[in-house]
């Protein structure tokens, strides 16, 4: 399903690792769209192909995230295999988003929520903001294809708001690609809303949850006095060049 093969050393400047197909779309789906149409190159990496998701199959999140990718502008998309529910920050899973960060040397990593209503998001967090130190560690190698990838340590982590609430340090003004961003969602039929699925009802398939989805992004335009925007936390403080900027 990748635009690029998984082990293309593509550089871009915005990389964005999450655990689940539709991860992005839903948190940072605007963010991406905002940095595509100013000239930025934009990657997507998901953890796990969302197999246990009460909804759909993995094969078919796999074209709906294609659909998505096509629609948002990225460079690639692919998934690193890790298992849905189960992967843990261990050597192999820490290693495989090692190689990623490598392969793709992004001056910003974007990952999901410190904490959430679904235990993935949370680990991914961890899971992604370790393995952004470990790639800068030249002790730290490889092997096979990614073995000759050089080190290479994001300048900034920024996490998501998913689900839970979470007061972020920053918001980032989506408002012209609100609407882009609903045309990428609903690349995952399987997912959300339909009222001639027949499959279980899972928390982001209700009526609610884009009304909710909405609500959420016009209470981050807030803060800017725009009508949406996406909202993210540090782990460290962030430096400008120029307080001018600061909106």
């Amino acid at each position: 399903m990748s635009a690029a093969p998984s082990h293309a050393p593509v550089a871009v400047d915005l990389l964005c690792i999450t655990a689940h197909p539709d991860d992005v779309e839903i948190s940072m789906g605007g963010t991406v769209l905002h940095h595509v149409a100013n000239g930025h190159t934009v990657g997507l990496v998901e953890l796990t192909a969302g197999e246990l998701g009460t909804r759909g199959s993995a094969a078919l999140r796999a074209q709906e995230a294609e659909a998505a990718r096509r629609v948002l502008g990225a460079a690639f998309r692919y998934q690193l295999g890790l298992p849905d529910g189960f992967f843990r920050p261990d050597r192999d899973a820490l290693l495989a988003v090692v190689a990623a960060i490598r392969r793709h040397r992004p001056r910003v990593l974007l990952t999901n929520a410190v904490q959430d209503r679904h235990p993935d998001h949370g680990r991914a967090a961890s899971l992604v903001a370790e393995a952004a130190f470990l790639s800068g560690l030249r002790r730290v190698e490889l092997s096979g294809a990614d073995a000759d990838l050089p080190v290479w340590r994001p300048n900034t982590v920024l996490h998501t708001v998913q689900d839970r609430w979470i007061e972020p340090d920053l918001v980032v003004d989506i408002t012209p690609y609100w609407e882009k961003k609903l045309e990428a969602l609903r690349c995952f039929g399987s997912q959300f809303h339909d009222p001639k699925s027949t499959e279980p009802v899972s928390p982001i398939s209700t009526p609610e949850f884009m009304p909710f989805l909405e609500g959420r992004m016009r209470e981050f335009g807030r803060y800017l006095n725009v009508a949406y925007a996406e909202g993210y936390t540090v782990v460290r403080a962030l430096g400008i060049d120029d307080l001018t900027a600061l909106r």
